[in-house]
């Protein structure tokens, strides 16, 4: 499951009352928006003398046109690449001289951009992060060197893994209009023909103040903070962001399914049904909450309905996983993947995961199962709340989705008021034939074990 369901607390909680009340932390964070039109966002959390500083940009690879796909993400490599102030491959050469450890990624909705260090350092962090909102410059030279570098980072993690070449081909079938149809590192041929002066242009139109978050996490006083950061972001003038057009999903008409042939061990089945996600204004629609606890119901634990039919009993595949994202800003899938046992056919396989569906379908699930799940989920929660990071993760992902980190209490509250009736009702409205999209790697031999056998 994409949620890692920890069974830390799990006794404890098992026999406590449900309530999420005790363990909010709205009374810790604090909002401000900066006259430039940023958001910063404060949680206080004094366990450590340590904070975690990220700066969230709300343009990720669905904001991408056909011919630029990866931009997003070549231009967070060149985010590194120096401004007026710092050269190139300084900062992350400064943040380690205090002490600090810093990276990024991009995502389908965001880019983000993040920095932990000793909290007497922070304002250094924000003064290096704040500069190159504004300031970054950096030439075609050091562009044409790291444009080889992610060509070569989609060589390795997408052409030369089955796994990531059937996850693309499968989200490139199942889409028709959404972005979500694109890889977040681009296709091949875009990045190949992508120039410097298309990364500057994805700078200037989405790097934005107006377009930003911070959030700041950590041992630190909200009123200093809100000072250090309107020293040094306040001083970046606002600009007017591109039209974002809606590029809505036309409702699919029937099974799709697409074949990847491509070295491999053993054969692999993704079978994967559109399903609504949760939208802003809308948190009290039971149905993502429902589905996101069948994911857990399936998948959430070892001893999880597929894994314990598919994998142990009936040995058909080598693993299954489900995945659900409940928050995001586009269209969504319920997937469920799986690798072939040996011996065992995609057909086999396939008939397994229907006929589990099936028995779900008709028969639901018991009261006493999905409270063990919600326990799971609670626990999991106060695990990742025990991480300064993990909470400023939390609070820069529920944002970027469109919701405000003051909805994430509500949502789990929620979560916990969700039937046996009403996951077993979205599996029999969801998981249907008219929704669903099946991706099948076939295997073929290595090229080393290609050339054994032709001898």
């Amino acid at each position: 499951m994409r949620s890692n369901l920890l069974r830390i607390c799990f006794l404890f909680l098992l026999y406590a009352p449900l309530s999420w009340a005790a363990s909010s932390n709205s009374a810790d964070t604090h909002e401000f928006l900066l006259s430039n039109g940023l958001k910063l966002i404060v949680r206080e959390d004094h366990r450590a003398p340590t904070v975690a500083h990220m700066v969230w940009y709300r343009a990720g690879s669905m904001d991408e046109v056909n011919g630029r796909t990866g931009v997003a993400h070549v231009l967070e490599h060149m985010m590194f690449k120096g401004t007026h102030k710092v050269k190139s491959g300084e900062f992350s050469r400064l943040v380690a001289a205090v002490g600090g450890r810093e990276n990024a990624f991009t995502s389908r909705d965001y880019t983000a951009y993040f920095q932990q260090a000793e909290k007497s350092k922070l304002d250094e962090v924000i003064k290096l992060e704040a500069d190159r909102m504004s300031n970054l410059n950096f030439d075609d030279a050091e562009f044409l060197k790291e444009i080889q570098v992610v060509i070569e980072e989609r060589r390795l993690r997408t052409e030369d893994n089955p796994s990531s070449l059937l996850y693309e081909s499968l989200m490139a079938t199942a889409y028709m209009s959404s972005p979500y149809r694109h890889p977040v590192v681009g296709w091949m041929n875009d990045l190949q023909n992508m120039k410097a002066a298309d990364a500057r242009d994805w700078y200037r139109n989405w790097y934005a103040p107006n377009n930003a978050t911070v959030v700041i996490a950590g041992d630190v006083d909200p009123k200093q903070i809100l000072k250090a950061v309107e020293k040094h972001y306040g001083a970046v003038a606002r600009q007017e962001l591109p039209e974002r057009k809606p590029q809505i999903e036309p409702p699919q008409k029937g099974i799709k399914q697409v074949q990847v042939k491509a070295p491999a061990d053993s054969a692999q089945l993704a079978m994967a049904w559109k399903v609504p996600r949760l939208e802003p204004g809308k948190l009290d629609d039971p149905e993502p909450y429902a589905l996101e606890l069948l994911t857990a119901v399936l998948d959430g634990y070892d001893n999880a309905r597929l894994n314990r039919t598919l994998v142990k009993q009936e040995k058909v595949v080598n693993d299954v996983g489900v995945t659900y994202d409940m928050i995001s800003r586009g269209p969504e899938l319920f997937l469920i993947s799986a690798s072939m046992a040996k011996g065992k056919t995609v057909a086999q396989a396939q008939a397994s995961i229907r006929k589990a569906l099936d028995e779900l379908k008709q028969k639901g699930i018991l009261e006493s199962e999905l409270k063990r799940i919600k326990v799971r989920i609670l626990s999991d929660q106060i695990y990742k709340r025990d991480s300064i990071f993990g909470q400023a993760m939390e609070i820069g992902t529920t944002e970027m989705a469109g919701f405000s980190w003051k909805d994430i209490d509500y949502i789990l509250e929620k979560m916990q008021t969700i039937t046996p009736e009403q996951v077993q009702a979205v599996a029999q409205k969801y998981l249907v034939d008219i929704g669903l999209t099946i991706a099948i790697l076939d295997p073929q031999a290595r090229k080393s074990e290609a050339s054994k056998e032709s001898k």
